[in-house]
């Protein structure tokens, strides 16, 4: 037991200070630079120097306890930060899947979908042009396959789906559960629970990483606004909070997709299992009409 408990104590640790101690600080650390040097003098780097050797030169500097004292201030304010930069994150990461409440989520819904049904309406309207040149045997045929697939790369970098959340994150995450339908007849939502404890280990860690990936996403994103809150005082910060911004929209969206896509393929591989757990006597891949037995079981009608 007290082996466990040193290791778990190393663990939580550790994992404090990846999250929460070395990015508040380092925050800190370019919070007191905005600080010092300010808009005016923004690379002024002897007047930096000049403020450390001030403080150096305190008496306080050469106490043993004001030093401790100062350390634990100085490491608890880190805390601090990154536990407000991990609740930003939490809430970023929200704003992401769901959207802001009020107009403005519908708004921006509409306006993606307005995307989505125009480019999905191009890719149609050039489907059927490009099938009609190949059964005429048009010498274009090959060029209007090719600017159809085009089209529906397009509408896909939209949405697999007509979109129905504001941003392109949430469509992405809730994408498998309108495909899943479509394809199996499987509520996903009711089926997740089963077929996670029908998973095998190494397809739980896939899914959990890119779930915690997702979130670390958030928490980048959340860094980088706090960056450019920065740039208030010192405007060198808002290159740092630009560049962290656009990383974790960008990670945030690379696992996103990973998930969906990952949460798809866990239905196609162990969706016939499920209805085999279930008591279905039933063999081969999962079908639609499958699925609807599977979907009425889990929904345990009255």
């Amino acid at each position: 037991m007290t082996a466990f408990l040193n290791a778990l104590g190393g663990k939580l640790a550790e994992r404090w200070l990846a999250l929460l101690a070395v990015p508040g600080l380092v925050y800190l650390v370019a919070l007191a630079t905005a600080v010092t040097l300010g808009q005016r003098h923004w690379r002024d780097t002897g007047r930096l120097r000049e403020r450390l050797d001030a403080l150096a030169a305190a008496p306080g500097a050469h106490s043993a306890g004001v030093l401790a004292v100062c350390a634990v201030a100085v490491l608890a304010g880190a805390a601090l930060t990154g536990t407000g930069a991990q609740a930003v994150g939490a809430l970023v990461e929200r704003i992401w899947l769901t959207g802001p409440r009020g107009p403005v989520t519908r708004w921006l819904t509409e306006r993606r979908a307005r995307s989505w049904r125009a480019a999905d309406g191009a890719y149609r309207t050039a489907l059927v042009a490009a099938g009609r040149a190949r059964l005429g045997g048009a010498a274009d045929a090959d060029a209007l396959v090719a600017a159809a697939e085009t089209l529906y790369a397009r509408r896909n970098e939209v949405g697999l789906v007509a979109p129905r959340h504001p941003f392109w994150t949430g469509d992405r995450v809730t994408t498998p559960d309108r495909r899943v339908w479509r394809a199996y007849r499987l509520d996903l939502t009711a089926a997740w629970p089963h077929l996670w404890l029908l998973a095998p280990d190494s397809t739980r860690a896939e899914l959990g990483t890119a779930r915690t990936a997702l979130s670390a996403a958030a928490r980048l994103t959340a860094w980088g606004l706090a960056y450019l809150l920065l740039a208030l005082w010192w405007w060198p910060a808002a290159l740092v909070g630009a560049v962290t911004l656009a990383t974790g929209v960008v990670r945030g969206r690379t696992a996103a997709a990973s998930f969906a896509e990952l949460a798809e393929a866990l239905v196609d591989l162990q969706g016939a299992d499920l209805a085999r757990a279930l008591g279905l006597e039933y063999e081969g891949r999962l079908t639609p009409e499958t699925g609807e037995e599977v979907t009425r079981l889990l929904s345990k009608p009255d």
